[in-house]
């Protein structure tokens, strides 16, 4: 995902704690699902897992991570974060490649959110590459 605004800072993040639902949507704890990626502890196999924890870290506002996985050739200088907008669900819709077999991949995905209380969604498709045995983000087509 690569929504970036340049309006000013407000809320804090959505309080997740390690045993919160991941907010990526598969049926794990936070914690043992894109927590430990954002902490640090592992990292993304797949293209698809490297993106629900970018999701994940959209709706924590984790910019340390999202900027760590974005690959320096096209990663922005911040990560602002919307104070109108609250992530409220991943669909993932189709992968290419992106296993630990290949060095390339790509996920599309619908990701669902509000927007000063206006449900919206931004349908994108990902692209992801191996950076020094990592997935990292790189550009998005947007769907529609």
């Amino acid at each position: 995902m690569s929504r970036r605004t340049s309006r000013p800072r407000g809320p804090a993040a959505a309080r997740i704690t390690p045993a919160s639902p991941c907010p990526c949507g598969l049926p794990a704890a936070y914690g043992e699902c894109c927590g430990r990626f954002h902490s640090g502890s592992a990292a993304a196999p797949t293209c698809e897992a490297l993106m629900r924890s970018r999701y994940a870290a959209f709706v924590v506002r984790d910019a340390a991570y999202l900027l760590r996985t974005w690959h320096p050739g096209t990663r922005p200088p911040g990560v602002d974060f919307d104070p109108a907008m609250r992530w409220t669900g991943l669909d993932i819709l189709d992968t290419t490649e992106g296993s630990a077999f290949h060095s390339t991949g790509t996920v599309t995905f619908r990701a669902h959110y509000a927007d000063d209380g206006r449900p919206d969604s931004l349908h994108e498709k990902s692209r992801f590459v191996r950076q020094e045995g990592a997935w990292v983000y790189t550009t998005a087509v947007f769907v529609d």
